[in-house]
């Protein structure tokens, strides 16, 4: 019997270094650039540790906020302000953070997503998720917004022609379009590069925000 446990534990051993040694040799290679896909073993590893990772108590919790126009109101500015620049107004991730992040930023209208219950969507934008680009936004949204937010993220699949629109112009998208198309001068222009020049933070939270 212990000379059954001591082969296993010499083949776990050379399975654990010869994965080392591969990944430095892959890395040296390939270095670590974000601009490649992340492979289906790291994909796969990435929904794993993220279920591992969110407490069961956290995945049975329920919104308990009740949503009201000036709720939903706020939810989409708060998205459209913190959110938009990594996953997009849309939510579908396919920005300039967003499609060049490693790995790309969620697409939070997608099923894999949806499928998150209330409580771990929460728990992912209020505590992050490491080696990814979601920071923690705990401590700089109250819980009701956070809650909001998550509210919020269920209607995304279901936006309105209209509600993309507003969002859009929220975003400041409509102003840099049409600053494309026609150069402006004075006080008008200067307004236009403050405004459309404001850095974005990655993740889905207020006063840095980001998904």
């Amino acid at each position: 019997m212990k000379k059954a446990i001591k082969i296993a534990a010499v083949i776990i051993f050379i399975a654990v270094l010869g994965s080392i040694i591969f990944g430095v040799f892959y890395i040296r290679k390939h270095g670590l650039s974000a601009r490649e896909e992340p492979s289906r073993v790291e994909a796969f590893l990435a929904r794993n540790v993220r279920k591992i990772a969110t407490p069961a108590g956290a995945s049975e919790t329920k919104n308990p906020e009740t949503m009201t126009d000036e709720k939903w109101a706020e939810a989409r500015e708060h998205f459209v302000a913190h959110c938009s620049a990594c996953h997009g107004v849309d939510g579908r991730g396919n920005t300039a953070f967003g499609r060049n992040m490693y790995p790309k930023a969620s697409d939070l209208s997608s099923g894999q997503t949806q499928g998150l219950s209330d409580g771990e969507l929460f728990y992912i934008i209020t505590n992050g998720i490491r080696f990814t680009g979601m920071p923690a936004f705990g401590d700089e949204d109250t819980p009701e917004s956070i809650w909001h937010l998550v509210a919020f993220i269920r209607r995304l699949p279901d936006l309105s022609d209209e509600e993309l629109k507003q969002m859009s112009g929220l975003s400041g998208e409509a102003v840099e379009e049409q600053n494309d198309k026609k150069p402006e001068t004075g006080k008008t222009a200067v307004a236009l590069k403050q405004r459309t020049s404001t850095p974005h933070s990655h993740g889905l939270g207020e006063k840095r925000h980001k998904h």
